[in-house]
């Protein structure tokens, strides 16, 4: 395999990563600055409250995108990883 395809194949499936996994992470921060936000200006500093909101936060975003990311996941298989590891280019 050419240096130049490895690294190529690299580089989309770290976009696909970042892809991925950007819903989970946006919802995560907002939550997290609502939360902080919120505890900043009621002077509640319990630690439940920051994890358990942006845990169910995160566990609804995955549950509605999981659809789109094993979509994004098995295109990028199928279109860049298999033709590759089957010998074609």
């Amino acid at each position: 395999m050419d240096e130049a395809l490895f690294f190529d194949a690299l580089r989309q499936g770290l976009w696909v990563a970042v892809v991925i996994s950007t819903p989970i992470l946006l919802v995560a921060l907002a939550t997290g600055l609502i939360v902080g936000l919120f505890q900043a200006l009621t002077s509640i500093q319990e630690m439940t409250l920051t994890f358990v909101p942006k845990l169910a936060a995160i566990v609804a975003v995955f549950w509605v995108s999981m659809g789109f990311m094993t979509e994004t996941l098995v295109a990028f298989w199928e279109i860049q990883l298999v033709p590759l590891i089957s010998g074609g280019s």
